[in-house]
């Protein structure tokens, strides 16, 4: 959304709570094949809450994912999210589409809760409003010091930004390309990281409500730890679908599910509220991504409380990726955590 002259060949670079991850496409004809793709993990507290705290452990680990997988480029499309972030549809009561550009600096100030010193702010037109005159128009705005946050920490690791999008809509990006025979129905798209869960009800390629919530994987850990006496370690690698010592996936599960139903009551207000206010239709699907998308028994617990399908989203499913290159287990595995990283990394590939 905050374009900082983007020219092509971007890399996009998820910086996360737990990890740090990379993807690189190329255009293929009219298909992508994946070029690079990397993954390091982070220290606990070097991220925040989406707040990077440890600036040197995180610009290292950029530099060595980065220089393990090869890549040239320096620049780099990355994204972010939390409270720092507006993401409002808004009504721009003009003719044309043209004049909305214009007017957008004195509507915005309205809809931001901050001082219009302290932020960037963008838009995009979704088209002519729907039962009032002039044009629905997608409102986007993140504090300075946000931005700043993560663009000081890329050029601290040696790299260019170009693009700073919010995690939502990387995630509905990668969504788009990979699954364009659903577009046309009311979905949910839930992306769940270490620390944040980004919720964004979209249709037709439009976003009709973002909400972004703290709570996320950190929380499946806190519990394991402290319910099953294990180290941080352990208990990530329990989460995960690993047994670790005398600790076995059957003890874990009903604590699992303890978390699982916080973030269920999240996902069901975000969905009562949706339909208060802007919708009364129903969502009718459900993709899950994230760090967090495989716990045992989340997909599952989904379907039960809202009837509709549930899939683990798969950024790659539409992605040539060469055999002789990429283990495609490993591919597999990761492929949830990678859904912001390859929405970013399209980002090349948009129409100027």
């Amino acid at each position: 959304m905050f374009g900082f002259s983007k020219p092509k060949g971007l890399v996009g670079l998820d910086i996360g709570s737990s990890s740090i991850k990379l993807v690189e496409l190329k255009k293929k004809g009219s298909d992508f094949e994946l070029v690079s793709l990397g993954m390091e993990n982070l220290g606990q507290d070097a991220v925040v809450d989406g707040a990077i705290m440890d600036s040197f452990t995180v610009a290292t680990s950029i530099e060595k994912v980065f220089n393990d997988n090869k890549i040239k480029t320096a620049n780099v499309a990355t994204a972010i999210s939390g409270h720092s972030v507006i993401v409002k549809k808004i009504v721009v009561n003009v003719a044309s589409e043209e004049e909305v550009a214009g007017s957008i600096s004195f509507e915005a100030p309205q809809y931001i809760p901050f001082d219009m010193a302290d932020v960037y702010y963008d838009h995009q037109v979704l088209g002519p409003a729907q039962g009032a005159p002039g044009f629905d128009v997608m409102l986007v705005a993140a504090k300075k010091d946000k931005v700043l946050n993560y663009t000081n920490v890329l050029s601290q690791a040696g790299k260019t930004t170009r693009l700073v999008d919010i995690d939502a809509f990387a995630v509905q990006n990668a969504f788009e390309m990979n699954y364009e025979h659903t577009l046309d129905r009311m979905t949910a798209l839930l992306n769940i990281g270490a620390s944040i869960m980004n919720i964004n009800i979209m249709r037709g390629g439009v976003p009709l409500f973002t909400r972004d919530v703290s709570v996320g994987g950190n929380q499946y850990t806190d519990t394991l730890q402290k319910e099953l006496d294990l180290s941080f370690e352990d208990a990530e690698k329990l989460k995960q679908g690993n047994e670790v010592g005398s600790a076995t996936a059957e003890q874990a599960a009903p604590h699992l599910r303890s978390v699982s139903e916080i973030l269920l009551l999240e996902v069901q207000k975000t969905f009562d509220f949706f339909k208060q206010t802007t919708s009364a239709e129903n969502i009718q699907q459900i993709y899950v991504g994230g760090g967090s998308a495989k716990v045992q028994g989340l997909v599952d617990l989904l379907k039960e409380e809202f009837s509709i399908p549930v899939e683990i989203i798969n950024p790659f499913q539409r992605v040539q990726i060469n055999a002789s290159k990429f283990d495609a287990n490993y591919i597999s595995e990761v492929a949830p955590r990678m859904s912001v990283a390859v929405g970013l990394a399209l980002r090349s590939f948009d129409t100027p």
